[in-house]
Order: structure tokens, then sequence, then C-alpha cells
């Protein structure tokens, strides 16, 4: 295994790419990030004592008085993991108390007339003035208020005014800790959670303030996605960190948990900074998002932008780039297929992809379509197009792909390939794809055969679920894909095999295989057993000619089953 600095470089190269452009763009949009009161929160959390579990934080949590739980407002995974908590305390059988920065403490009398029931969701959200005096998004904030309403939880708003000014923000945290030294006095017993902004968190703001206030009250401080913490737990041998001590004492414990990644953080802020410089409620741009993912994955890659031949490198990709379209309708999805020539079994293929996933690559036409942005679906997708991108766009004959066929998910493959050699190219496809996402995202959940072994154990309802297959379909791909893990690389007619499959079921298959093989591609990469160089080489494989992608997913495959190094 790689010692913790390699492994920390390599997981965090891609995104490094990515957030150096997203982060020059904020900065030029909001100076404010450079301000002293944001630097004592960054300052204040570069370490940790240890690696802990997210049951750790929970029961640290149940067993607290007072918790102050960081909100990175522009990130909805911020608002959804307190939602997740209040959903957890409920089997503990105690009174829970919440407070929110989110509204001003003058507008209690309209949240407690929503909680009893006597307004509905639009008139809370324009009587608390939610888009001109906060304007991040609504809708994680509002799970997080019916949670804890459907929960029996009192509901307090904790701010004051001004917010813009960060000159008067000390006077706003001495106005926060003095509400929840009331909300302490008003429910002695109570659990109380206080969702506040990060940097308010810094252990010389609220937190000493709350000190001052109630010197025998012990305090609980969980962050979220602290940039230094999260780059140094990417040097551990987890897969994923889910939480870190940062530090414990007896006033004290302060611990830090891993929802969203950096680039998810800033992308997320990047898009509400979009929406607030149009000052519509039309749909964020999300082209710069995709782009900017496109950019990390190539510069990870040493891909030359500008190269002039399509040998070592995609020529011309900076002319390649793909359209995108924004939160648009199905509806527009709809015609859009209809009009560029995908046949019904396809549509219904990508509008069943967007539906699990909120975005898919349209590759006969060079284009994203993204109805919700999620970072795993959006890191993949850029993946997609750079492997399409590095092997040569179909060319487009009046608007439509031309020369190629498609696979069944619209995946372009070449009309000479045969059974095997078609199913096979679209399992490179899904490797590459897999493997992509996670350089871009770590934060993926990691695919490897124990997780296929552990689907024959779930129920017969969480099977088709899960799979998306009737039962005995899901069985019969489950089969499939174990034995064809288990069989030897090196004999090559065991992996060369098309199943007889056929529509999702054929699908499934697919994506399931591909994309174990590109979790095994991106541990070898850890390891250092795969170089960029070597995975360039691979994006750039034409495995849309006739018998490579078989020959290509062997050779793949033995290397990376047999530990061999590039």
């Amino acid at each position: 295994m790689a010692t913790t600095g390699i492994l920390r470089s390599r997981r965090s190269a891609a995104q490094l790419h990515a957030i150096a452009s997203v982060e020059r763009e904020i900065r030029a949009i909001d100076p404010a990030t450079g301000r002293k009161y944001l630097r004592d929160f960054r300052e204040a959390y570069c370490s940790y004592e240890k690696v802990i579990a997210a049951s750790d934080v929970r029961h640290e949590v149940a067993k607290a008085g007072i918790v102050l739980v960081g909100d990175y407002h522009a990130l909805p995974n911020s608002q959804r993991y307190l939602t997740s908590l209040l959903c957890e305390l409920r089997r503990h059988h105690r009174p829970v108390v919440l407070g929110v920065e989110t509204i001003f403490s003058r507008d209690q009398h309209i949240l407690d007339e929503w909680f009893r029931g006597e307004i509905d969701e639009a008139e809370l959200r324009q009587r608390i003035r939610f888009e001109l005096d906060w304007g991040y998004d609504w809708t994680p904030f509002y799970e997080l208020l019916v949670a804890a309403r459907d929960h029996g939880t009192s509901i307090y708003g904790l701010d004051c005014m001004p917010r813009e000014d960060l000159r008067k923000i000390g006077a706003r945290d001495r106005h926060a800790a003095g509400k929840i030294a009331e909300l302490r006095h008003r429910h002695a017993h109570a659990l109380i959670l206080v969702l506040f902004g990060e940097s308010h968190l810094a252990p010389q703001h609220l937190p000493a303030l709350l000190q001052q206030k109630l010197p025998a009250e012990p305090l609980l401080t969980v962050l979220q996605n602290v940039d230094a913490l999260y780059w140094r737990a990417a040097g551990e041998a987890h897969d994923h960190v889910e939480a870190v001590q940062v530090r414990k004492d007896a006033r004290d414990n302060v611990l830090c948990v891993f929802n969203a990644t950096p680039l998810e953080k800033y992308e997320n802020y990047r898009l509400c900074l979009d929406r607030w410089g149009r000052n519509d409620h039309s749909a964020p741009d999300l082209g710069p998002t995709l782009y900017n993912l496109i950019d990390g994955l190539v510069r990870f890659l040493g891909i030359n932008q500008y190269s002039p031949h399509n040998t070592t490198q995609p020529r011309l990709l900076v002319d390649l780039m793909p359209e995108v379209y924004s939160r648009s309708s199905d509806a527009l999805l709809r015609r859009l297929l209809s009009r560029k020539g995908f046949t019904t079994e396809q549509r219904r293929s990508l509008l069943r992809r967007v539906s699990d996933r909120g975005s898919v690559y349209l590759a006969p036409i060079n284009a994203v379509y993204v109805r919700q942005f999620g970072m795993t679906s959006a890191a993949e997708d850029a993946t997609r197009f750079l492997h399409q991108a590095c092997r040569g766009l179909p060319n487009l004959i009046n608007g439509k792909a031309a020369t190629r066929r498609s696979a069944p998910n619209g995946a372009p493959v070449a009309a000479l390939l045969d059974q095997d050699g078609a199913f096979y190219a679209a399992v490179f496809e899904h490797a590459l794809a897999f493997f992509g996402s996670r350089i871009l995202y770590p934060a993926r959940r990691a695919l490897r055969d124990a997780d296929i072994a552990d689907l024959f154990d779930v129920t017969r309802e969480d099977l088709e679920h899960q799979t998306s297959l009737p039962f005995a379909d899901a069985v019969e791909v489950l089969d499939f894909l174990t034995l064809h893990r288990a069989n030897d690389p090196r004999a090559a007619e065991s992996l060369t095999s098309a199943p007889d499959f056929t529509g999702h079921k054929y699908e499934y298959a697919a994506e399931q295989l591909g994309y174990l093989a590109g979790n095994d591609l991106y541990d070898a990469y850890l390891e250092g057993r795969m170089t960029t160089a070597a995975l360039r080489k691979l994006f750039l494989t034409h495995i849309e000619q006739p018998r490579v992608a078989p020959a290509a997913y062997v050779q793949l495959r033995t290397r990376l089953r047999t530990g061999q190094r590039e």
C-alpha cells in the first residue's frame, strides 16, 4: 500500500486541478473570502486526532447537551445531514430543540404559525423573506423544518441583522449566544441542536461566547467537510473517511463529518453566485461546472487540449466541448431525443437514467442534459464525454449522428461490431466512466465483488428495488457477474462472450461489470500500478473498431488481476 502522502496526492490530484479554477472565479466575485473572521475558522481546524465512524458521531450527539453543527449554506448536504440526525434521534425518546441561523429571531411568530399549521410553506417562505434575506436553496432547509415538526421538535430562529456586513458579525454571534442560553433555561433537559454557518464555529467566535454564557455546559461542535481536514483524511487507507475527532477535552469536543468534497462545496457555491448575479429564477448555468470537471480530468491525465493530431492525444479537444442543457424539462429532452433520431428504446433508457441519476451524457449528439446537479453523475458524464472525444466524436449530418449505430443506452458503437464487441465496448466505457468519477469525486462509494455477493442476501423486494429488474432477471444477472469475475482473465475465451440479455437487463449487466472493472482500475492507480500515461492510453483505445473492445477488456482485466505494473 502506498504511503499516506502518496495516497493523499493520488486521491486529490484531479480535484485540486478543478478546485483551482472554481476558487479563482469565486474570489473574483466574492472578495470577502479573505477576511480575518473567515481565516480564523480555516486556521483553527487544520489537523485531527483520529478517524472515527459516523455511528460514533451520532452517539456523541445523542448524549450531548448543546450541539453546534457547522453549515456550509450553499451545500444541500449540510442541511440534509442535520435532517438525518433528527430522524436518528427520535429513537432516543429525548426532547430536542432546533435552532437555525436561517431565520431571524424577530420572525419567530411566523415560524410558530407555520409550526402550528396556520400557514403553508409558500407563506412561510415569503414572510420570512427567504429569497431576499437568505437566498440559498430552499428545498433542503424546508426538509429540515418539516423533519423537526414531524418529530415534535421545537424550532427557533437565532439570527439578527445585518447579515451582509462582516464588521457586525461579532454582534450577531453575541445575539445568537444569548438566544441559545435562553433556550437552555427554557428547555432545561432538552438536546439543543444549532445549525449555524461554519465560520461562526471558530473556537474564539460563537463557542467562546457560549462558554461564557453557560460555563457549566459542555459543548459538542460537529463540523462538516472542512477543507484542511478533508485533504488530510485523503491520506488514510480507508476508501472513504466518514468522520474524524478533531479534539476532545472536558469542555470542548470537536468532530468533523464528511458528506461532500471541497470541489462539490465550491461548485454549489458557484451555482449560487451565478443565480444571484442573474437576479432571476431561471435554471442555473451548469455549463461551467461540467467544463471545469472535464478540465480537471484533462489536466490529471496530462492531455493537451490544443493537440493538432489524434494519436497520443485527442485532436483539438478544446473545440469538442459538449453542449450543456441546464435543468431543462423532461418534455424538452423527449423532443430533443426524438428530433435527433434516437430510437424508442434509447429514449426510454435515457429518460430512466435521468430519473435515477439526474443527468446523462448524450454521446451521439455530444451533449449533457442535467435535470438535477449531483457530483457523482456530473463527474461520470464529464468522463464519458472525454472518453468519446479521445476516440473521435461521432460525425453529425443534419444534426443527427451518422456512420455509427448506438448501443441500447445511446452510446455510439461502430456499425461493424458484433454482439460480443458491442457488449464489451459498453463495459469498457462504463469502466472508464466509473474510474473517472472516482478520480474527480473520491467520495463515491466503491463497488467490489463483495458488494455483488451481498445482493444475494437481500430480500426479494430490496433486490428488485436496487436493480430495477424483476427478481428472476436480477438473480440471473448476479449469477453472470459472479461467474464472470471468478474466471481467470488469462483465459480470454471465458471473458469475451456477451450474455444473452436484452433491454434494461443488458444495460444493468454491462454497467455493473464495467463499474467493477473501473473500481479495480482506481485501486490499481492508488497502489501505483497504473500511471497517468497508461490511463491516458486507455482513454485513447478505439474500442469502437471490430474485435478491439473484447481484447482491450481482457488485457485490462489481466493486468488488474495479476497485479502487473504498467
